[in-house]
């Protein structure tokens, strides 16, 4: 069936994902076009969100490789189930079979063991594929999706190219920790998503935490807004400000004052030199201060 872009924003909307015609926009094209989708941006900005709610919207499976420093093919795509090959070729060997016999056994799909890449290429319905934080692994294993890319196929020296049953949706995020190769950019199209404006981060708090007080969620919109513009080590992710805006229920705080700010700061910042800035600066941010 053939997707329209009002399906990507009512999709979304259902989902409960608040976001603006920019990012709906690239949803689609990714969608129609079958492209992978690069989003960039700042750590907590609701990058890894976006493969999240398209796989609720698309009802379907969400898998998800986080990329790390020295991530390797093994972990990414496939190992051999050792144990499980071992047992077959002793069992084999009791019976008397030569090494060809046994090796066909034993490099077959029953001993592999699929790690999230292959798992996204064999599956047999669409399924949504998070390569998350891509910019934290080697440029090696940069280059060693490409393929998966561009043809949505891997290759097993054993088995040969598997191609993908149904091409999954692909979502790349990058925190910009470094430079992408232009080879992997051509693949994909791109996304940037910075943290929400005030308005909408306010329209993401009454949606999430619909307990706080609205007056109260527009005001620790407009407290987050400005701390992040003061060049603070981690700035607060949107996960952060929400989970600011359920301590502030919890606690029962009706009026946001300097006292509820003060109390509060390690659920929004988790860097001692940036708790210092903010808390100095408190007193002028806090709309109602002692």
């Amino acid at each position: 069936m053939e997707i329209t872009h009002e399906q990507i924003a009512d999709g979304l909307k259902r989902a409960r994902y608040i976001t603006n015609e920019r990012v709906e926009t690239a949803i689609f094209l990714a969608l129609a076009l079958e492209k992978p989708l690069l989003i960039e941006g700042p750590a907590g900005a609701g990058k890894t969100e976006v493969a999240k709610v398209v796989a609720e919207m698309l009802a379907t499976r969400l898998i998800r490789l986080q990329c790390y420093e020295g991530l390797d093919e093994a972990r990414a795509l496939y190992e051999w189930n050792y144990q499980k090959q071992l047992l077959r070729m002793q069992a084999d060997e009791a019976q008397g079979l030569h090494w060809e016999e046994l090796s066909e056994h034993i490099f077959s799909r029953d001993y592999l063991l699929e790690r999230p890449l292959l798992s996204a290429i064999t599956a047999p319905q669409r399924v949504v594929l998070l390569i998350d934080e891509i910019d934290k692994a080697d440029e090696e294993f940069e280059a060693f999706l490409l393929e998966l890319l561009s043809d949505f196929q891997v290759s097993v020296p054993e088995l040969g190219t598997l191609k993908a049953r149904e091409r999954p949706v692909v979502v790349l995020t990058s925190n910009r920790a470094r430079e992408l190769s232009e080879a992997l950019r051509r693949r994909c199209l791109h996304l940037f998503i910075d943290f929400p404006g005030t308005e909408q981060e306010r329209k993401i708090i009454e949606l999430k935490v619909p307990e706080l007080d609205a007056r109260l969620a527009a005001e620790a919109s407009r407290f987050v807004a400005a701390i992040r513009k003061l060049g603070l080590r981690k700035p607060p992710s949107i996960a952060e400000t929400l989970d600011w805006a359920r301590a502030l229920v919890r606690l029962g705080v009706r009026e946001f004052d300097t006292d509820a700010v003060r109390t509060t700061l390690g659920v929004l910042l988790k860097h001692e030199e940036d708790r210092a800035k903010v808390e100095s600066r408190t007193s002028s941010l806090a709309p109602r201060s002692k």
